[in-house]
């Protein structure tokens, strides 16, 4: 037991005692100050004895005497567990337990010569300042070699040099005691009672914390305790306690806040701690680039936090880029991350996350615990506990640090001292390394927008795609990949590789995406959409080339179509797991031959299909022949689960073996459709009684696919659109019929480029209504080009019921024969 000084709220002694093993007993553990006379604290106390200490632990509240009952229990009690001696005559007591419940740690008293007994806000704060003895016996209990009930080494259990203060909170004016004073670092002369002098002592990461306690008006709970750091005159860091209370006015209006401070030392960061910061101050000052300076944060904060997961973004232009997943399979992570999963790592709005970028904005440490009701794409990075670490840097917040727990995880201080200090680090190790790899920033922005942000759902089916950029000089290359939904059920699936790694290859790659996007969209056909952009690509005189392979593929029908331009073969695998790479005849690689030919391969799908398009910077490269690349990615892609295409994409990643290049790689798994679609077609003939035919023959086809109810409006739409072909366009006329399981489409095809407009007719007109009735009568119309003309098209919903086969799959032949004129 140590005695030294102690003075508190009128206290001038204060005793520990700790529930010993066992639980029948507490034990003396520290002494504070003196009671002025020669009285002697017994060093056990019996907990189920009469003694103030036994009474208020076994109660569990706290137990106030005044001078005269502190002098009646000692003129009537005698034996074991009693003083040997009265107390000061003058002397009021505190019994204060320390903890509670399952957690009851023991107790603590305190006394002093106060007259009349401690009154309410002396209680008050006494009772804080017993949550502050609470705090380090149990910090004392979390350490291996410390155990409460025994002298601590090196550490008193009672807090010394304690301060207290009284808030009004209507006013703002603030007493503090001299200690408290000391405590901030603050003389008598430098003190002036106002909360921001305080305030200006703290550490800028602590102070929003310390506004809700101490700036008035923001008070909201009876209790609050929090842990801080002040930075001392001298430059030092101290670690203070705080622990407040309201009290109330008769009204139940809060009046004033009491609080008391100590130093809480133990808080600070251990050894080991230490020791991780300045390894990662070490390695940090050698990163030369954005990539190694995530990887060395990842390693050295991963292990000492016991974290499931670390994600590493910087913030550019209101985008927040990840530049490290840690684990880095996109299965381990949100879906809304997954969802925005382009290339090698996702990236998303610094928007979308309003929880993140609040604390970005505020620039301060956010812990959030388990059930802390975050946004899903936050709350399934850390389910069991979740700390947003923003990373300054000049005055700014350069990134953001995520680190995530499976399992419900407390914030020990310790990690808040290691969080925040590992922060400035990465923020300017991030500024540095930016100045250092300005080349590598360029081209990864330059990638980035060349390719797709995200790619659109696709019916009966879903997509996934993957890019690596080149781990070799500037890592901007010309692989893209695309997709592009057609209308009518059919996608195109696109993949190429310009040659080189330059500037001048990502700007051809970006035309050449746009050009085969273009013509896929007029409606060409494979062959032609292929011919069009190698015509383009040879006009444009430059020296590179690029290989590219185009799919198209009718989600309804099941029917794939291929066009090979010097490019891999696509690879496809059955339900049952068998997998080859598809022979598609191919031509020469776009920009070589002008009038080259592109012949088209057509394979057909089964539901459960995958189709894998790479480019060769995956499977070739100096330590790794074409065939060995093949074989590999082929027994991957055949041992993979087709039921999640983002995985079997990673894993054929993982295939790569000393990448030199960069790699594409685009997944598609082919679901089918409810039911296949029917489909027909007929051929106008420019005759005065063209639309009454036209009307014929779709009333003949609904009636054999058994719409009826729609029939009418569906007869409506086809009147307004064939009259609107023959009165506007030239050339041939064409009827389209489609029926799914949901709605059927009606489509006029026609020679004229010009895309029809909703005309605005006045109610006493006669004429211009015919796409106002299109518009009201259908759920969805529009025109698409198609090549050397146009196609206008309207839906209308159905209710088929069962699904019907029609009986003669040659229902779709062309029904183009003149009509007889009657």
């Amino acid at each position: 037991m140590t005695r030294h000084d102690f003075a508190f709220c009128g206290a001038g002694l204060a005793a520990v005692y700790v529930l010993a093993e066992g639980g029948g007993e507490l034990r003396l553990a520290e002494v504070a100050g003196t009671a002025g006379g020669k009285y002697v604290l017994p060093s056990t106390v019996a907990v189920d004895g009469r003694s103030p200490a036994a009474d208020a632990f076994r109660a569990a509240r706290p137990l106030w005497l005044t001078p005269g009952e502190l002098a009646a229990r000692d003129a009537g009690r005698t034996g074991a567990g009693n003083a040997p001696g009265p107390w000061p005559a003058a002397y009021s007591l505190g019994a204060l337990p320390l903890g509670g419940g399952t957690t009851a740690l023991g107790c603590l008293l305190v006394a002093g010569d106060v007259g009349a007994g401690f009154d309410a806000d002396r209680r008050g704060l006494l009772e804080l300042y017993a949550d502050q003895v609470a705090a380090g016996l149990e910090s004392a209990a979390a350490r291996p070699a410390d155990r409460p009930g025994a002298p601590v080494p090196g550490r008193s259990l009672v807090p010394r040099h304690g301060g207290a203060f009284t808030l009004a909170l209507g006013s703002g004016a603030l007493v503090a005691d001299e200690r408290t004073q000391a405590l901030f670092g603050l003389s008598a002369r430098d003190f002036d009672g106002r909360v921001e002098s305080l305030l200006a002592c703290a550490v800028p990461d602590d102070v929003p914390a310390l506004m809700q306690v101490l700036e008035p008006g923001r008070t909201t709970a009876d209790d609050g305790q929090l842990a801080f750091r002040v930075r001392l005159p001298g430059g030092e860091l101290r670690w203070l306690g705080l622990r407040c209370r309201l009290r109330h006015g008769p009204d139940g209006t809060p009046e004033r806040l009491l609080g008391v401070v100590a130093d809480a030392a133990y808080l600070r960061p251990t050894a080991d701690e230490v020791a991780v910061v300045q390894d990662l101050a070490a390695k940090l000052a050698g990163a030369t680039t954005v990539r190694e300076v995530s990887r060395l944060v990842v390693a050295a904060l991963r292990g000492p936090l016991d974290a499931s997961r670390i994600a590493l973004a910087e913030l550019k232009a209101e985008r927040l880029f990840v530049t490290v997943l840690d684990p880095p399979e996109h299965h381990a992570w949100p879906p809304a991350w997954q969802s925005e999963w382009r290339s090698e790592w996702p990236d998303a709005s610094y928007h979308a996350l309003p929880t993140l970028q609040n604390a970005m904005r505020h620039g301060h440490l956010g812990l959030w615990p388990s059930g802390a009701g975050l946004e899903e794409s936050l709350a399934g990075i850390g389910p069991g506990g979740l700390a947003v670490l923003p990373l300054p840097s000049e005055g700014r917040t350069v990134g953001v640090c995520l680190v995530g727990w499976d399992t419900p995880h407390t914030f020990a201080p310790e990690e808040r001292s290691l969080l925040t200090a590992a922060a400035g680090l990465v923020g300017q190790a991030l500024t540095r390394a930016h100045a250092l790899d300005a080349g590598h920033e360029l081209a990864t922005m330059l990638q980035r927008s060349l390719l797709p942000r995200k790619l659109p759902p696709l019916p009966g089916g879903v997509a996934v795609a993957r890019y690596l950029p080149a781990t070799r000089g500037l890592e901007v290359g010309g692989d893209w990949y695309d997709v592009i939904p057609l209308g009518e059920g059919h996608v195109a699936l696109v993949i190429g590789d310009v040659q080189g790694h330059s500037a001048a290859a990502a700007t051809i790659m970006g035309q050449m995406r746009t050009a085969v996007r273009a013509y896929a969209v007029e409606g060409h056909p494979p062959d032609v959409v292929v011919a069009r952009a190698n015509r383009l690509l040879v006009g444009m005189e430059t020296d590179l080339f690029a290989t590219c392979l185009y799919a198209d593929l009718d989600m309804e029908e099941g029917v794939a179509r291929f066009v090979r331009a010097g490019h891999l073969p696509p690879l496809l695998r059955q339900p049952d797991g068998a997998t080859q790479a598809l022979e598609v005849e191919g031509g020469p690689p776009l920009g070589v031959l002008a009038d080259a030919r592109f012949p088209m391969t057509e394979a057909g799908l089964v539901p459960g299909t995958l189709v894998a398009l790479l480019t060769d910077g995956l499977v070739e490269s100096s330590q790794l022949t074409l065939d060995e690349g093949m074989r590999r990615v082929r027994e991957v892609v055949a041992a993979a689960d087709p039921s999640d295409p983002g995985r079997v994409a990673d894993e054929m990643l993982g295939t790569a073996d000393g990448r030199d290049d960069d790699v594409a790689v685009l997944v598609l798994r082919y679901d089918g459709s409810r039911s296949r679609p029917l489909r027909t077609h007929w051929t106008v003939w420019r005759l005065p009684d063209a639309v009454m035919h036209a009307r014929r023959f779709t009333a003949r086809t609904l009636r054999s696919w058994g719409v009826r109810e729609e029939a009418d409006a569906a007869l409506l739409v086809v009147s307004e659109l064939v009259t609107n072909a023959i009165a506007h366009t030239r050339g041939e006329v064409r009827l389209h019929l489609a029926l799914s399981s949901d709605r059927l489409r009606v489509a006029v095809s026609d020679a004229s480029p010009r895309s029809p407009v909703k005309p605005q007719v006045e109610w006493d007109s006669t004429g211009g209504r015919g796409l106002l009735i299109v518009e009201a009568t259908t759920s969805a119309w529009g025109a698409v080009p198609l090549s050397g003309g146009k196609q206008v098209w309207a839906e209308i919903p159905v209710d088929r019921g069962e699904p019907v086969e029609p009986v003669d799959r040659g229902e779709s032949v062309d029904r183009g024969e003149p009509p007889a004129v009657r």
